[in-house]
């Protein structure tokens, strides 16, 4: 391989050129850098070297195969391989593939040569599902198109079927996730290739693509690496002025982004060399979303948007080369893809590799309810009153600032005007229409309402009141016969439309409890992250399983994060000193189901020998949750919770000097471990993936690490040593439930 340009391997890439592309006189016109740029270019342009590539690709491989070939979803006895095949000179037309697969190298023993069409209403994309193969066996794969008499074949791509349900075998694979292209490098993926693991798959936890060309909240374009959709008028435009950005919403935005990401050599040689197998978070549709649901606007209008949804399934069908509906053996037709998910989208699959590994990939986005606390809850709004608030807490809850009224009693008529009157004009500077903002008005503003909020907004209402030369309106008085209870700015929500309070930075104590009364109070739906029909999957498949570890796929971590300010004298902000969950976007958002699946886990004696694999956080963790090995891989170059965090900050008016940030960010992985008894291992500001190995009495797993400073510069260009040379390693072991250093 020569993923990264090895200079050591300069020699033996020119050998392999019988008919050099330049000659003394042109070599005398090139710059030194190049001419070594195009050294590298040639050597690269075999996914495994020229040694290996009996057939090297023509010259026109990248133009009729411009995202190279790919393959996933592994079985014993099946694999699926992937292609884009095109003719720019005739973009309309349907594309006639040969497929040839081989256990050898040149070729010379063929198990399939078969022709396909890459069809055009598919943007040209072509999954085949390969059948009848042998257990845990190297297959090499290559398409060949002929256009003007001409034949053009691919790289070669290698693929590896599973080990047959009774092999007694150790399984090794890597996991990763959120691989952001804008203005980033995958250096973490051309790390995966100079280590060249003999890997038997490759799990990617969601984030593949980006729906977004330049959201300027986390990404930075460089000017080098960055995504132009050919219809932006089909795209929706977010953001204004120097932060505006798009968002893909039609069909060809998301194909874009995957043509665009696949474009990258050291991505196409990752899928060249290893079988993928993949599942969706958030960004493959829309950040942060629920279901069917975007959360761009933080609840300014309701952002349901099905048919976006279904483009962006559509994309994913198309590039990815999944088996979500158990296709029989050629072409998968997308079409009848597309189609079965009328009833309900299904991509939750389980795999089983030999005796030791059964894998659960599960779908966190699709069948989960809204978050907790919605985006544009009132402050003031009370969540559990004094008659629901279970006995043993009240005395927790007898301070004034947990005091409320009911604020549709006619005496309080002018608190109610006053309040609504406040909302309105927030709404309006917030972007809403006034008829938009009054009617939000009248749903919210309403019933029980927290006096520690109302009386703060009746505050401010008074001082422009009086600096407009009119009365002040008095407080509402608190006395010990005022009923207690919870309302939103009890679980951190300060003000309208906004993520704070609602999905991240939420106060866990109480945050907690609402989730629990919540939940109970609506048969559970309230967090029902995966749906009846996956959690019954879930349980059954994972209860019935005989193999010795038992690995659940979560696209979001299992890790609880914490950062308890609550004995921190040193923030000088009372409402700072309290115990947050950093994401309720994760699981830590359904803590109580959280509890029932891992309890059930427990009940059943099956969290010694079950591992949960997640990421989406953009950090590496390892925690033990309710006795249950978890594992968040970093991203591979999306932008470190560090970098988030701090940016976060900064935006709320926190710099490097004040405490919060030193307990937030400075010191943010000391901070996670002492949130979190269980954590073992945690790094927030690296990149890179980890590589797991299963056994008979223990897994192993290596955290592969690059600081986040180096994820801007392209390392594809420079000696392997270079990027090695940023890369350390955190080696684990998982065993008997728990986690401890190899």
């Amino acid at each position: 391989m020569f993923p990264g340009g090895r200079t050591s391997d300069l020699d033996s890439a020119l050998s392999c050129q019988q008919n050099p592309p330049w000659s003394p006189a042109l070599f005398d016109k090139f710059k030194r850098r190049s001419f070594l740029q195009a050294v590298v270019a040639v050597a690269a342009s075999s996914a495994f070297g020229c040694a290996e590539d009996v057939t090297p690709p023509s010259d026109d491989t990248a133009k009729f195969f411009p995202q190279s070939v790919a393959s996933g979803d592994p079985r014993p006895d099946s694999v699926v391989l992937w292609v884009r095949a095109s003719d720019p000179d005739n973009a309309s037309a349907n594309m006639p593939v040969k497929l040839e697969v081989s256990t050898s190298q040149d070729f010379s023993s063929l198990v399939l040569n078969e022709s396909f069409t890459a069809l055009a209403e598919h943007d040209h994309a072509l999954k085949v599902k390969v059948t009848g193969l042998t257990a845990r066996t190297t297959y090499y794969y290559r398409f060949t198109v002929e256009v003007g008499g001409q034949k053009v074949s691919t790289h070669t791509g290698r693929t590896k079927t599973a080990p047959a349900a009774n092999a007694d075998v150790p399984v090794k694979f890597a996991f990763a996730s959120c691989q952001d292209y804008i203005g980033r490098y995958y250096n973490a993926w051309q790390r995966l290739l100079q280590l060249d693991e003999d890997l038997d798959f490759v799990v990617f936890l969601g984030d593949y693509v980006y729906e977004t060309t330049g959201d300027a909240s986390f990404q930075d374009a460089n000017g080098t690496r960055s995504i132009v959709f050919e219809e932006p008028e089909k795209a929706q435009r977010e953001g204004t002025g120097l932060v505006a950005f798009y968002a893909a919403s039609a069909l060809s935005n998301y194909r874009d982004l995957y043509k665009a990401i696949r474009s990258d050599r050291v991505l196409q040689q990752v899928h060249e060399r290893y079988p993928f197998i993949v599942v969706w978070d958030d960004h493959e549709f829309s950040d942060d979303c629920w279901g069917s649901t975007a959360t761009y606007t933080d609840g300014r209008i309701d952002e349901t948007q099905v048919a976006r949804r279904k483009n962006a399934e559509q994309a994913f069908f198309e590039y990815i080369p999944l088996d979500n509906t158990q296709a029989a053996a050629g072409a998968i037709d997308i079409n009848a893809v597309v189609a079965a998910q009328a009833g309900g989208t299904k991509i939750w699959r389980d795999f089983e590799f030999g005796q030791h590994l059964k894998l659960m990939v599960m779908d966190y986005r699709t069948n989960r309810p809204d978050h907790l606390i919605p985006e544009d809850a009132y402050p003031g709004t009370v969540v559990i009153d004094s008659a629901t608030m279970p006995a043993p807490y009240k005395p927790a809850f007898a301070a004034d600032q947990f005091a409320y009224v009911d604020i549709d009693a006619a005496p309080l008529a002018p608190y109610k005007a006053a309040l609504q009157g406040a909302y309105v004009s927030e709404a309006v500077k917030a972007g809403l229409t006034q008829e938009q903002a009054a009617a939000k008005a009248a749903t919210w503003v309403k019933g029980n309402q927290s006096l520690f909020y109302v009386n703060q907004v009746i505050d401010a209402v008074s001082a422009a009141r009086v600096a407009a030369g009119q009365s002040a309106i008095p407080r509402i008085a608190i006395t010990a016969e005022t009923p207690r209870g919870l309302a939103y700015v009890h679980m951190g929500k300060g003000s309208l439309f906004t993520i704070q309070g609602s999905r991240y930075i939420v106060v866990k104590p109480t945050f907690d409890l609402y989730a629990g009364i919540k939940y109970a109070g609506t048969a559970k739906a309230s967090e029902n992250a995966l749906g009846d029909a996956q959690e019954a999957w879930f349980k059954e498949t994972v209860k019935a399983a005989t193999n010795t570890w038992k690995i659940a796929v979560s696209s979001v971590s299992l890790t609880s994060m914490v950062f308890d300010l609550s004995q921190k004298t040193d923030v000088p902000e009372a409402n700072l000193r309290q115990a947050f969950y950093f994401n309720a976007d994760q699981w830590d958002g359904f803590p109580t189901k959280k509890k029932e699946l891992l309890g059930y886990l427990a009940a059943n004696n099956l969290q010694k020998n079950t591992l949960f694999v997640s990421g989406d956080i953009h950090a590496s963790f390892a925690s033990v949750e309710s006795g249950v090995p978890t594992l968040t891989a970093p991203a591979i170059s999306s932008g470190s919770i560090k970098e988030l965090a701090g940016r976060a900050l900064l935006g709320a008016g926190y710099g490097p000097g004040a405490a919060v940030y030193q307990h937030i960010v400075a010191n943010l992985d000391d901070s996670l471990k002492a949130g979190n008894p269980g954590m073992k291992f945690a790094n927030g500001d690296a990149h890179g993936f980890v590589v797991v190995e299963v056994k008979k009495d223990e897994a192993l797993a290596t955290f592969h690490l690059v600081p986040s400073t180096e994820i801007g510069k392209d390392y594809s260009l420079r000696a392997d040593s270079e990027l090695a040379a940023k890369f350390t390693s955190k080696k684990l072991r998982v065993q008997n439930g728990d986690i401890t250093d190899a």
